[in-house]
């Protein structure tokens, strides 16, 4: 009878202990940055921070360098279940045309500013994010960007005539860097190294942080500072997986999330200065593009994105009234 008693005890314990387990949440984090890079360190400070403040509910495990897929397979595997964050950038205005807003060329003049867009148009970016089946649980950043090419150092748009351009997916940017006369071409970023080493593309651009970490600077004879578009990043999940959260755990993941934009952003003001003199090293010859001709020549785009896109002028407004000088 004592036996049966402590089978009994231990297939209790055992039941208790499984429910436990089973309350503990795996959870994939997917993204296409490589090793050192900016997107690494700010999905690894996600993951610490939740892992950390949630110890017996929720282990965030972290996927880099496209082990998931490219930005626009995770965004599928979000919606599929398959994983419950990436860190879309770019590629999110060809989810949504309002977050082209995003793409508008030197629309965004610094990290401050980009904290008040944050702060009056949120609720914009998250309507826009769950109409299409997302849940914007926080951001990060790309950052600013610059072209690197090996044809001619870039000072002005007519410099960039017939340059084979590699750009993210977004209608946008093809817009913008065809306007400047560019011919560019749309790659996932894990190919682009190749892309460039073999001649298949002249250039490509990205912040320094993405070039740097992707080792761009080996196969890339100019680096042009152009600064032409802030992307932010977007710590996204599926809306109805987000959903169907416990309260805590939904809380906790974003106040993570916001404690990442703040050290996404102090990082990535420190790898602006260690990276660009990284990538000088390289042997990479190093110019500062013409801005105001690069601001002159993207009044096109403006123009079509506020022509095209229901509510984009406002938008433009707004952005801009906000501005450092605004």
């Amino acid at each position: 009878m004592k036996t049966i008693k402590t089978l009994l005890a231990a297939t209790a314990l055992a039941g208790v202990a499984g429910a436990a387990s089973a309350q503990e949440m795996t959870m994939k984090f997917g993204h296409v940055g490589a090793p050192g890079s900016l997107f690494e360190a700010s999905v690894n400070h996600f993951a610490e921070c939740v892992n950390g403040a949630m110890p017996d509910k929720v282990q965030v495990q972290t996927f880099g360098s496209s082990q998931l897929g490219n930005d626009k397979e995770m965004l599928q595997k979000l919606k599929l279940g398959q994983m419950d964050f990436s860190l879309p950038s770019s590629i999110m205005s060809s989810v949504d045309d309002s977050f082209g807003i995003f793409e508008m060329p030197y629309i965004i003049t610094s990290r401050d500013h980009m904290r008040r867009v944050q702060d009056e148009m949120m609720d914009t970016f998250q309507q826009a994010a769950n109409d299409n089946g997302y849940h914007i649980v926080g951001l990060a950043e790309n950052g600013f960007r610059h072209i690197t090419n090996n044809v001619r150092p870039i000072n002005v748009p007519s410099d960039l005539e017939g340059v084979k351009l590699r750009t993210p997916n977004g209608v946008w940017r093809l817009r913008m860097f065809q306007e400047y006369g560019a011919n560019p071409t749309p790659m996932a970023f894990s190919d682009v190294f190749t892309a460039l080493q073999t001649g298949v593309i002249d250039g490509q651009e990205n912040p320094y942080a993405q070039i740097a970490s992707a080792k761009f600077q080996e196969v890339q004879e100019y680096l042009s500072i152009t600064g032409h578009v802030y992307t932010p990043a977007y710590i996204l999940a599926s809306k109805s997986k987000f959903d169907g959260l416990p309260d805590d755990v939904k809380a906790g993941l974003t106040d993570c999330a916001n404690q990442t934009q703040d050290f996404t952003y102090e990082k990535a003001a420190e790898l602006e200065t260690e990276l660009l003199k990284e990538i000088e090293d390289a042997g990479v010859e190093v110019n500062t593009a013409d801005k105001a001709a690069f601001i002159e020549a993207s009044k096109p785009v403006y123009d079509a994105f506020a022509a095209e896109v229901d509510g984009a002028q406002e938008m433009i407004d707004t952005v801009l009234g906000l501005g450092d000088s605004g």
